[in-house]
């Protein structure tokens, strides 16, 4: 059982109000804090260290009690005051109390030796303390009592001595029986007092209870004592990790405002020790720059008028680090209402600031381009067309498209795709320049606010110089990548005084260009919202096809070289629109795409070509094409084996023409389907080859029939100079080491197909020998066989345009008109003009200032065939029946362009 002594004692704890008290130097609520715990914990160490009240005399003789001797010679003195000096016997026995009470320290660190029993601690006690007490006692007796008459002014030294050694020994066990009951049975062998004897007997009762009751307050004293101290040491080591951390500190400052306490974390910081601290004005640890002004005028406002601040927001005065803190104070009276200075705490801001800025950030800018985004491009347009003065509302809104972006993000992956467009905006940055602002809409669309700039012909000129810079070559990941740009141009307040009005503007404008060709630039025009409509008209218009089966599938021949017997068919789709007849896929795929209908009409392609096939020969396939968003569906094995269960045709008679982009995904789904694909039975061919991904890896596993050689290849590569063949006779002899078929797409001439054969292909598809037919007439024809002939024109020639175009022809000084039927960059077909003989020459005035010169080279009836002396370099809009301009390209190179033989004639 603990027994709590004077050295077991925590020392006295402060006061709230001596908390609070002027600070003194550099101590803290944290460093008070840890030096009270500090003396603390070495006391109640201490206290641990006796495993039992016996262990230690420190609870019987106080530490104090070597004072004893000079106490007891003080109450001598007193005694001896009243006139009368003590006897031989009461001098004898105060004097040996005197002596042995001498060695009380010595006997107490007997008492305290580890290897005493508790008699033998309890004998030394009853020796050092007991004894002399009784001594004294006696002595003080028979100085009071030697005369008959007891003499209270002698007793008065005795009563001196009985208090001042109670307390002496006020902390200490067994006070009465040890102090109070010798001391007065001392008395009592001279008093002789009846009463007295009675006292001393109710005494020794008294004092063992008043010794229990004692250890139980001390007992609860020690707990509470020790409860308050374990949670001051937990409050004291959740500020040092707080320190610690740097996340959170505290400071002090006096009434002038200057510190007299930082965190140690905090001075670490500056670099200075707190000594170089000391003494600085709190102000001083913050940024005084012009961002900070507002922020150090409120800590100032508070510190003058001495108020409470919370949760201040400041930056650091660091050196070379950008931090923010959060500082909270509130000020310091004393005990007597004094204001002494502040006190408080603060924790960094750093990263919360860096998220806030981040996300203000990206609220405001692109994430992978760092332009404006979409908001901020919105804020800035209406920010000009709202300006107070109208004529600072001028401004023009440019939008770009990239021309080919999403072929280099299918083949390449969309990381080369986000490098293209951080090189794209930073092109267009460098072009736009201080001019206006430039931003990211999203994808591959950007946004350019100009304001200010309405002159149409500076615009025109500044959308030339973006298109041209964004259409050169890039580098990415160390291939050349070449694409363009599109722009649509309108001006406020021409084409619109509101946001929303010259943003949809721009947006036809931007529709227009890409119609136009790409690579264009187009000023908004009023007729462009018809065009818009006829767009959507049409997404209706397809909706409404697709369920009433306005959708239909043409069949172009493919056909083995080694037999020239037909193999089997491609199945292209066609649409008959009831407003502008048979449509290609080259005009309304597009438009499915964007309205998300591609996926529902290759499906219906699937089944039809299937259900087509069942009436045709056995031996006979039918190629369907697969989209990639098709491709990338689960779903997709189980609809071929629908199909193929529905029509009863054999797996393998059925041919899945695959694009190389599925494989930019490179994904467990993708080698599924493949491997479900091949399970079912059916034949799968790569279609474009080479024209899209670059990576021939997917070779290895990808299990093909078939490489389809993309026409773009075919054309042109009879013509001198020309890599195409090349190309060919590779792509044809790695499919012969693959085991698998070869098909040329787009041979159109009766030299092209000598060419691919020469290569090595195994089959051919294109005009040579037919153009894609109804089903119908498929049936047709396989009833005379699968043998076919090629048919066509013996040379390549450029493409042509057709047009319908007045024209002024000179020769030998007699002008003649006729009318151009299709030109190319090399020759054009003319009518009006009968028999011409070949050979002869004109001077033909194709505009008021563009006229050139050619030759006739054939003619029928009242159309002939010339060949330009110079070729010409031709800007044909695809879409429209006229050439949009004629420029020519004197460089004396002969265009080639010229028909040679009579089957042109026919044409």
């Amino acid at each position: 059982m603990a027994r709590m002594g004077e050295e077991t004692a925590l020392p006295a704890e402060k006061s709230p109000e001596a908390d609070t008290a002027t600070p003194q130097g550099e101590a803290s609520v944290a460093a008070r804090i840890r030096a009270g715990v500090a003396s603390r914990g070495q006391s109640i160490r201490r206290a641990y260290t006796a495993t039992n009240a016996e262990q230690t005399a420190s609870n019987l003789i106080s530490v104090y009690w070597r004072f004893m001797p000079l106490i007891m010679l003080a109450g001598l003195i007193i005694s001896i005051s009243s006139g009368r000096w003590p006897p031989v016997t009461a001098s004898i026995l105060t004097g040996s109390a005197i002596v042995i009470a001498l060695f009380g320290g010595k006997l107490r660190k007997l008492a305290a030796r580890p290897e005493l029993d508790a008699t033998r601690r309890g004998g030394i006690a009853a020796f050092a303390v007991a004894l002399p007490m009784f001594l004294f006692g006696m002595g003080m007796g028979d100085w009071a009592y030697s005369h008959g008459s007891v003499r209270i002014d002698i007793l008065a030294g005795f009563v001196f001595v009985i208090a001042l050694t109670s307390m002496t020994q006020s902390h200490q066990r067994f006070q009465l029986l040890l102090v109070h009951l010798p001391a007065w049975a001392g008395l009592e062998v001279y008093a002789h007092s009846i009463p007295g004897l009675v006292m001393l007997a109710m005494l020794t009762p008294m004092a063992i209870l008043g010794d229990r009751l004692q250890i139980r307050h001390q007992r609860a004293q020690f707990r509470k004592k020790q409860s308050r101290y374990r949670a001051q040491r937990f409050a004291e080591q959740i500020l040092r990790d707080f320190e610690d951390t740097g996340q959170g500190w505290f400071w002090e400052t006096d009434s002038k405002g200057k510190l007299t306490y930082l965190s140690a974390s905090i001075c670490d910081m500056f670099f200075k020790p707190f000594s170089e601290i000391a003494g600085r004005h709190f102000t001083t640890l913050f940024d005084q720059g012009e961002n900070s002004r507002d922020r150090e005028r409120s800590l100032a406002f508070h510190l003058t008028s001495k108020s409470a601040f919370t949760e201040l927001g400041v930056r650091a005065a660091l050196t070379g680090e950008v931090r923010w803190w959060s500082i909270s104070g509130r000020p310091v009276y004393d005990s007597t209402g004094e204001f002494v200075g502040f006190r408080g705490s603060g924790h960094d801001l750093t990263e919360k600031r860096r998220s806030q800025e981040e996300a203000s950030r990206l609220a405001h800018y692109d994430s992978l381009t760092e332009l404006a985004n979409r908001f901020q491009m919105t804020k800035a347009l209406e920010g000009v067309l709202n300006a107070a003065n109208e004529a600072e509302r001028d401004c023009a809104v440019f939008l770009l498209d990239l021309d080919r972006f999403k072929q280099v993000n299918d083949t390449m992956g969309h990381p080369a795709g986000d490098a293209l467009l951080q090189q794209v905006s930073k092109r267009l940055t460098r072009v736009i320049g201080d001019e206006g602002l430039v931003g990211r809409l999203g994808g591959d669309e950007f946004k350019v606010v100009l304001p200010g700039v309405t002159d149409r012909d500076h615009l025109a000129n500044l959308a030339h110089r973006v298109i041209e810079s964004l259409s050169q070559p890039y580098s990415i990941e160390g291939d050349r990548v070449v694409i363009g740009a599109s722009v649509g141009i309108s001006v406020a307040p021409e084409d619109g005084k509101t946001s929303d009005a010259l943003i949809r503007n721009a947006d036809l404008a931007l529709y227009a260009a890409k119609d136009g060709g790409r690579g264009r630039f187009h000023f908004y025009a009023n007729d462009l919202h018809q065009v818009a409509e006829e767009r959507r008209e049409m997404e209706q218009d397809l909706r409404d096809a697709i369920h009433t089966g306005a959708l239909e599938l043409h069949y172009q021949p493919v056909v083995d070289l080694k037999t020239q017997m037909i193999t089997g068919f491609e199945a292209l789709m066609r649409w008959d629109h009831p407003k502008y007849g048979m449509q290609s896929p080259a005009r309304f795929v597009e438009v499915a795409e964007d309205a998300g209908l591609i996926a529902s009409m290759g499906e219906w392609a699937l089944r039809t070509a299937c259900a087509q096939l069942a009436q045709w020969p056995e031996s006979i396939r039918v190629a369907v094409n697969v989209s990639p968003l098709q491709f990338s569906q689960a779903q997709l094995p189980a609809i071929v084996t629908s199909a193929l269960a529905q029509s009863g045709i054999a797996p393998h008679r059925l041919e899945l023409e695959i694009t190389e982009s599925v494989f930019l995904r490179d994904d467990f789904n993708t080698d599924a389907v493949f491997a479900a694909l091949k399970g079912i039975g059916v034949r799968l061919a790569l279609d474009d080859f080479g024209t899209g991904y670059s990576s021939l890896g997917y070779l290895k596993k990808a299990p093909f029939d078939k490489i389809k050689i993309d026409q773009s290849f075919v054309r042109g590569a009879t013509q001198p100079g020309s890599r195409n063949g090349a190309i060919i006779a590779s792509i044809t002899a790695l499919a012969k080491s693959l085991n698998m078929e070869t098909t040329a797409e787009g041979v159109e001439t009766q030299d092209e197909l000598e060419l691919v054969r020469s290569l090595g292909c195994s089959h051919v598809q294109g005009y040579v020998y037919n153009e894609a037919i109804p089903a119908e007439a498929v049936s047709e024809q396989l009833e005379h066989g699968l043998a076919i002939e090629p048919k066509g024109f013996h040379k390549w020639r450029p493409a042509r345009q057709s047009m319908l175009r007045k024209v002024a022809l000179e020769h030998a000084g007699e002008i003649y008109t006729g009318t151009i039927r299709n030109m190319g960059p090399g020759g054009a077909m003319i009518e009006g003009l009968w028999n011409v003989p070949p050979g002869t020459t004109f001077n033909i005035a194709l505009t008021e200032k563009e006229i050139v010169k050619a030759s006739a080279i054939w003619s029928c009836e009242d159309r002939m065939g010339v060949k330009f002396a110079e070729t010409l370099r031709i800007d044909l809009d695809e879409t429209s029946s006229d050439a949009r301009g004629i420029d020519i390209a004197r460089n004396g190179e002969d265009g080639g362009a010229a028909i040679e033989d009579q089957q042109r004639k026919a044409g």
